[in-house]
């Protein structure tokens, strides 16, 4: 667990480079709001964690997997963002299936190789 407040919150960095990212050119944000935003976003990912959590408690399991989020997601009444996320984690997981085959692939060619000595 967290020793510090601090320490559950959002990176700023990652949280302004997403806010920058979403607004219209030529539109700045304070330092204050960005620190608000982030706070605001660490809050949200406590409650969701914490509804996906009691979610795998109930169904007596130990690991919280990306369908929990997305059944707590409906359970706290943010139902018209379930799709986009079923969305994005399917996506998620495509690009990491992806990479698996992409490292399994250069690991499997390594094999390939012959030795050739020299007489």
């Amino acid at each position: 667990m967290a020793e510090k407040l601090e320490d559950i919150n959002l990176p700023l960095t990652v949280v302004t480079r997403i806010v920058k990212e979403s607004l219209p050119d030529g539109v700045a944000i304070s330092k204050e709001a960005r620190t608000g935003l982030a706070k605001a976003a660490s809050v949200f990912v406590l409650y969701v964690t914490s509804a996906a959590t009691n979610i795998v408690k109930n169904n007596k399991r130990k690991a919280l997997t990306g369908q929990d989020v997305l059944e707590a997601m409906t359970d706290i009444e943010f139902d018209r963002f379930v799709e986009p996320l079923r969305e994005a984690l399917e996506h998620y997981k495509q690009v990491v299936s992806a990479k698996k085959m992409a490292s399994g692939k250069k690991k499997d060619d390594g094999d390939d190789v012959e030795m050739v000595e020299d007489d």
